[in-house]
């Protein structure tokens, strides 16, 4: 027992001698102490802050009298702001990724540099199931942040966030990779979470987790926070999804993603031993739909998927965030056990069943109808929505009772304001597509079945 003591007590020591070596007070040769200074001179110019503002109605009961509201004067909107932060990623065109939460429902978008110049900011495209967004302002005299290559980051790493958390712009926190590939959170529709101790606070959101040579390594966009402010758990989407998603909003101005065609579970112990496998990591195919991507790649039900493209496919996470960034087009190579031996195969990545409707790439269940953005400045019940101006007596929504003058404000349980947002609900479900409707003072359901 004494003996134990006695190594405890040394290893104390050498532990305190090492934190303070580490910490020199000064270097006798005259160099300067270590500093993350020279990287962030380089990178936090193109960390901005941002401003945006909104219309919404006012949340007032006395505004149901008529006679009070004009009386009093009593406003029906007010004004809002909020704050966060944004990467400039591309000098040259003025282009700056953030989140798409930070800057939904703006209608007017401020980018503040940290040379103090405030530019306006333009909206090119968000993507909703991942929470990014992209925004253009005029290229003058801008810094950006090259792009590192975050499969290569590892637990324990270095990392550094910047942004302007409670508006605290250029804000610099610094910590370590906690954590690589968090999903499960149910914060969006594709999760592939760099975890972070770096401290992040509200603000931070669409700002820059870099590495130590200063290349952008993912976009901070949550944390865990039951006390409202940072605990040490923070998450960032991976710079590689980060790239993959901003060239698809701007050559696009929206995310094509694929329709793949096919149904997948996690492997697990018992399915395992029903494949007569040693092996549990990997996920089942138990359903390739007809004349999809899947059924002319070659795949059939029972295959285990192992890898598709460059990335390990070991859990059903794992394949779900490489959906996330396979676009119409696409080649991928898979590897699959089949029977116990390794299958090659490529698939070609189809169209995502939507359809032109209104100009826009809205759900083939909807074809046949026209459909536009709804505001309503005078109904209290209803602000927002999307418009069905004309249906086709022969299409598929009319014969599930979808009218004309028919407002959609729902679809598959989300919320939906917009076309883009009818678009992103309408894709969570491939079979059914369930839409809350008002019409006529009343609010009801239609549930539209896909006969394919």
């Amino acid at each position: 027992m004494r003996r134990r003591w006695k190594v405890g007590l040394t290893l104390s020591w050498m532990y305190a001698v090492c934190a303070q070596a580490a910490l020199p007070v000064a270097l006798g040769n005259g160099e300067r102490l270590p500093s993350l200074a020279p990287m962030l001179e380089q990178a936090t110019p193109a960390v901005v802050n941002i401003a945006t503002y909104a219309t919404v109605a006012v949340r007032n009961p006395l505004l149901e009298d008529e006679f009070f509201r004009r009386f009093f004067n009593v406003p029906r909107y007010r004004r809002t702001q909020s704050a966060g932060s944004g990467v400039v990623v591309d000098a040259k065109d003025g282009y700056i990724v953030t989140n798409h939460h930070v800057v939904r429902s703006a209608d007017e978008i401020n980018i503040t540099l940290s040379d103090g110049r405030v530019l306006p900011a333009t909206l090119v495209g968000a993507d909703e199931q991942v929470d990014l967004a992209v925004l253009k302002v005029d290229p003058e005299r801008l810094a950006e942040i090259d792009f590192a290559d975050s499969t290569e980051l590892r637990v324990g790493d270095f990392v550094v966030a910047i942004g302007s958390p409670f508006g605290l712009s250029q804000t610099v926190t610094s910590g370590i990779v906690s954590h690589l590939g968090r999903t499960g959170l149910g914060i969006e529709g594709y999760e592939d979470f760099i975890q972070t101790d770096a401290s992040i606070n509200p603000g931070n959101s669409g700002g820059a987790l870099v590495d130590l040579n200063g290349r952008l390594v993912g976009i901070n966009t949550a944390i865990v926070a039951p006390s409202g402010g940072n605990v040490g758990i923070g998450f960032a989407i991976p710079s590689n999804m980060v790239r993959a998603i901003m060239h698809q909003l701007i050559d696009h101005g929206e995310v094509r993603r694929g329709y793949l065609g096919l149904a997948v579970q996690g492997l697990n112990v018992e399915l395992a031993e029903a494949f007569s496998m040693e092996r549990t990591e990997g996920v089942v195919v138990v359903e390739v739909d007809p004349e999809s991507a899947a059924e002319e790649s070659g795949l059939r039900a029972g295959d285990i998927i192992t890898r598709m493209g460059q990335r390990d496919i070991q859990q059903l996470s794992d394949y779900h965030s490489q959906t996330a960034v396979m676009f119409v087009g696409d080649q991928v190579d898979l590897e699959v056990l089949r029977e116990g031996e390794t299958v090659r195969l490529v698939m070609a990545v189809a169209d995502d069943n939507l359809e032109e409707v209104s100009g826009r790439r809205i759900d083939a269940r909807l074809a046949g109808t026209e459909l536009q953005n709804f505001r309503n400045a005078d109904e209290r019940t209803l602000g927002t929505g999307v418009l069905v101006t004309d249906i086709a007596s022969d299409s598929l929504p009319y014969q599930y009772g979808l009218r004309a003058g028919d407002i959609l404000v729902a679809a598959n349980g989300r919320e939906v304001r917009n076309l883009t947002e009818l678009r992103n609900a309408a894709r969570t479900n491939q079979r059914r597509l369930s839409l809350r409707v008002y019409r006529s003072g009343r609010f009801g359901s239609i549930t539209i079945i896909s006969r394919t």
